[in-house]
This record gives C-alpha cells, sequence and structure tokens, in this order.
C-alpha cells in the first residue's frame, strides 16, 4: 500500500513540475520575443531591401569594364629602359601601358608604390598622371564627357560606402557634379571599375550597412563587440524560434485542450499559424547569419598579398619595344622575375580573335566585346618565349604567399591565426586550371579578379588558390571550412537551393519568407502590448 501512496506521489509530482514548464513556456517564449523585436525588424527590413533594389533600383552604367586594345608598335617610340634612363630612375618595381586622350603611356610603379606615366612618344612625365588616368576612366565607365568633378579623392581602406565587397584597394574616388550624385570608384593599376555609387544606392548601402551589418556598434565600440552581439542576438532568435516549435508543434497536443476551453481568435491564432511555418526560415536566417559572422573576426588582408620584387634598370638587357612577339596582337606587357630569371609578361589577342575581328569588323564577337587573351613570356636576356611559365609563376606566388621564404612583407602585415598554415613545400597539386568566367560555387563574381590561375592543393584544408599571374596578386583563397561556410549562407541565407526556378522567383521566395518572419514578429508584439 504504502508502494502506491509513493507512486501517486511520485507522479502528483511530475505532473506538478510538467505543469509549472508549461505554465512558464508561453512566458519564456514572449521574453525572449521582446528581447529581439528591434534586431528583427532591422534585420528584415535592410533583408526585404537587398532583393528589392537589385530588381527596381539597379543603377545602370554604359561600360563595365574597360577592353584591352591592341596597341602598334610605332605608338612606343621609346622602350620602358630609354623612359628609365631618361628620367635618371634606376629603380622600379613594375610597368604596364595605358592609352587615353589620345595618346600612349608608360604606367611605372616606383618604388615607393607611386604610379608615374610617361609619354611612350616623347619619355616626358605626364603631371598628376594617375589622377588624370583616373578621371578618365571614370568618365569612360559613364560615358559623360560633360558633368564637372566635384571631388577627387584616394581611397585606401574600405569604408562605409566602399565595402570590402569590392575587394580593390588603393582606389580613386571621384564624385560628379550629376542629379544622381555619382560616385565612382576605379583602380588605376589596372584600369578596372571597381564600384559606382548614385544617390540611390548610397542611401541603400548606408541603410543595409547600418541595420542589416549593425555598423554603428562600430562607432560605439568596435568590431569584436559588434559581431559578438549579433550572434548573441542571432541565437536568441534561434532560441524563439525553437520555443515556437515546442510549443506550437511538438507540444500542440496539450495546449489544444485549453485552447477547446477558451478558443484563441484574431490576432493570436494568426501569430500561431503563421509561426509556425515560418519558424524554419527564422532558424535558417539566424544560424547562416551568425555562422557568416563569426568570418569577420579576420580583418580583410588581399590587397596587401601582391608581389612586387625592386627591378634595376641597368638588369634589363633587352629593350621592351624590341620582343620576338607578334606585334599585329599586342595588348600590353609588364615584367616579372622567377628563379632569379627576369620574364617580359606579354598579353596578346588570341589568334582566332584576331582573324575573325579582321574578317568581320561588325562581327557578334565584336559587339559584345568578348575578347580574349593569350599569355606569353619572354625571356629578358635571349628574347625567347618560354611557354608553361604562368603556371609556374602561380605557383611560385601561392608558396611565396603561405611559406614566404623569406618572409614575403605582405604576409608580415597579416595577423597570424591560432594554427599555423599548412606548408605548400611538400603539398601535392591535386588541379591547376585557367579561370576567364567567375565560377558560381568557389570562384564567383565577389571575387572581382580575372583571369586567375586556380590551385588546389593537398593539404589539411583542401586549401585551392586563386592567382593573378597579371598582377602577381592572390585574388583568392579558400580553405574547406570557407566552402561550408559559403554553402551555408548561399543556401540558408541567400536561397541557392531556389536557383532552379529562376533568380526571380528565388529572390520573391527570400522576400516572402523575410516579410512573413517581420509580420510573425509585430503580431506577438502587438499582442504582449494588447496583454
Amino acid at each position: 500500500m504504502s508502494k502506491e501512496i509513493k507512486e501517486k506521489k511520485s507522479k502528483k509530482k511530475d505532473s506538478k513540475l510538467v505543469k509549472k514548464i508549461k505554465q512558464n513556456m508561453y512566458k519564456w517564449h514572449r521574453t525572449i520575443g521582446l528581447i529581439t523585436i528591434i534586431p528583427v525588424i532591422f534585420w528584415t527590413l535592410s533583408g526585404l531591401m537587398h532583393p528589392f533594389m537589385a530588381h527596381f533600383f539597379k543603377p545602370e552604367i554604359a561600360h563595365d569594364k574597360l577592353e584591352q586594345q591592341h596597341i602598334d608598335k610605332n605608338q612606343l617610340k621609346f622602350s620602358i629602359q630609354e623612359v628609365l634612363q631618361k628620367n635618371e630612375l634606376t629603380q622600379f618595381k613594375n610597368f604596364r601601358i595605358v592609352t587615353f586622350n589620345n595618346k600612349t603611356y608608360y604606367q611605372l610603379k616606383t618604388i615607393i608604390g607611386e604610379l608615374w606615366y610617361f609619354d611612350a612618344s616623347t619619355a616626358e612625365k605626364l603631371d598628376n598622371g594617375d589622377q588624370k588616368y583616373a578621371e578618365w576612366l571614370s568618365r569612360y565607365f559613364l560615358d559623360d564627357q560633360k558633368s564637372a568633378v566635384k571631388k577627387s579623392e584616394i581611397v585606401t581602406e574600405f569604408t562605409s560606402q566602399y565595402k570590402y565587397v569590392n575587394r580593390y584597394l588603393p582606389v580613386y574616388k571621384l564624385s560628379f557634379d550629376r542629379p544622381d550624385t555619382m560616385e565612382v570608384y576605379v583602380e588605376t593599376s589596372s584600369g578596372k571599375l571597381a564600384t559606382y555609387n548614385p544617390t540611390s544606392r548610397q542611401w541603400f548601402i548606408w541603410f543595409f550597412d547600418t541595420f542589416h551589418n549593425w555598423s554603428f556598434v562600430d562607432a560605439i565600440t568596435n568590431n569584436s563587440i559588434r559581431i559578438i552581439t549579433m550572434i548573441f542576438l542571432l541565437s536568441i532568435i534561434g532560441f524563439s524560434a525553437l520555443s515556437g516549435i515546442l510549443i506550437y508543434g511538438l507540444l500542440w497536443k496539450q495546449f489544444k485542450k485549453t485552447d477547446s476551453l477558451q478558443p484563441k481568435k484574431g490576432l493570436r491564432k494568426y501569430h500561431r499559424q503563421i509561426g509556425i511555418w515560418v519558424s524554419f526560415f527564422t532558424l535558417t536566417f539566424a544560424f547562416s547569419g551568425a555562422y557568416h559572422a563569426t568570418t569577420k573576426w579576420v580583418p580583410y588582408t588581399l590587397s596587401q598579398m601582391v608581389y612586387e620584387p625592386t627591378f634595376e634598370t641597368k638588369e634589363i638587357p633587352l629593350a621592351s619595344n624590341n620582343l620576338n612577339l607578334d606585334w599585329s596582337r599586342f595588348q600590353n606587357a609588364s615584367i616579372i622575375t622567377l628563379n632569379d630569371t627576369t620574364y617580359f609578361r606579354c598579353q596578346l589577342l588570341e589568334k582566332e580573335k584576331f582573324k575573325n575581328s579582321k574578317a568581320d569588323s561588325n562581327s557578334k564577337w565584336n559587339k559584345k566585346n568578348d575578347q580574349k587573351s593569350e599569355v606569353v613570356y619572354i625571356n629578358a636576356t635571349t628574347n625567347k618565349v618560354v611557354p608553361n611559365i604562368d603556371l609556374e609563376y602561380a605557383k611560385f606566388l601561392a608558396y611565396y604567399f603561405t611559406d614566404g621564404a623569406p618572409k614575403a612583407a605582405c604576409c608580415e602585415m597579416v595577423e597570424s591565426s591560432d594554427e599555423p598554415e599548412a606548408s605548400l613545400e611538400n603539398a601535392k597539386l591535386l588541379e591547376s586550371k585557367v579561370l576567364t568566367d567567375f565560377e558560381s560555387r568557389e570562384y564567383g563574381f565577389v571575387n572581382k579578379r580575372l583571369p586567375v590561375v586556380k590551385l588546389a592543393y593537398d593539404t589539411p584544408e583542401k586549401t585551392t588558390y586563386f592567382i593573378e599571374t597579371g598582377t602577381s596578386r592572390l585574388a583568392a583563397k579558400i580553405k574547406s571550412s570557407d566552402m561550408v561556410e559559403g554553402y551555408s549562407f548561399a543556401i540558408l541565407h541567400k536561397f541557392l537551393f531556389m536557383d532552379w526556378a529562376g533568380k526571380n522567383i528565388r529572390d520573391l521566395t527570400m522576400v516572402l519568407a523575410a516579410l512573413s518572419i517581420l509580420v510573425v514578429c509585430v503580431l506577438g508584439f502587438i499582442l504582449f502590448l494588447k496583454k
């Protein structure tokens, strides 16, 4: 008899505990929801803006890239060596050829990192050449030769308007006196358009940066506090969604009994019904957002990852305008050093493309400006073309940016991580290929630079390097952990799983999901105010 009494007491105690948990479950869910009401509104509204702006307020520009033109040998009256000697320059970092305002110049990078311009027909230096070239590029991209330039400045670090997603540094920022107050960012060292922001986009960038990336926290404290705050609140939002699933999903039978006695109508009913359906999206947004935030601990350093040895003018015997190549296809040239040998890196128009362009000046190829280039390396001493140097140079640069023996000056500026990076000295090269177009999975449009050499190594982290040999830069370095995070963000945050339906349907699904989360959040808040 005593055993039965004990069992009854135990069951009664358990039922009281369960009842207590049930009674407080609504309270916990409501409290968690109240903590995150403001962050959810911030994130959903700013998130809604992204596809909305992309579809309805996407700015357009006349030209998004500068096409490489054929450079006639007669335009290069003076070689780069003669230009250097006439201007009493004994050392330099590199050079390339640029054409603007109907003149051809050698763009020279000095040992202090400045870009100087010398007329290839007179060997004379162009005053304020870099600024003039930046303005010419901006006007070319805009196709605007009339509007006045209100301001021209050099940007050496990312700002609230020029985000790290643009990759290029340093760049010129030119502000034009136009109704749309257009701001154009150009990288003069490569002649590339970094980005362009009319008034609508400037406002959107500020709104998104403030309310989605929480840049206002940076202004108060620092980046670490911002990331910690965002991860904490996203975790709370995840718990809020889970508690909603627990109440209205897994324990629905128990709560349904009380609802039959006192049915929930109106706002409470809609809050429950919509909430249970969108809880999955809430979890995916919160998880992928928090996971993505963890990648922001490490500062952006790609702009520093460049190999720039110093060349002595007297040590380059071969004149740059006497190279043994097909000058009818010549587009540009620069210089590199590999294994104690100096080479001229020459860019030529592909033979097939060259034939097509001569055969039909109005061909489809010309209309699209789909120019593909061939790269050849010429020994600066023997004047002979040496094959397969582009791959060898890319492999050297990958090793330089990782092992750097001796340690690369660029790499000393990078903060070291807790885990030592795997050496490439004995690592097996699994894959190598030249990318002339962006790949959606590993090397997408966000990486900016093309063409690049892809090098995949058999390291513990399965590291893949993307090397832009034309500028001796590391364009991207992807590890297996980066791939996991990238897929998480692309699939769970940007709805990559809907790509099969097309970009419009994918963006619409994403907008509806974010809007539903916002509606559930607002309904819950109204219920709290009413009670």
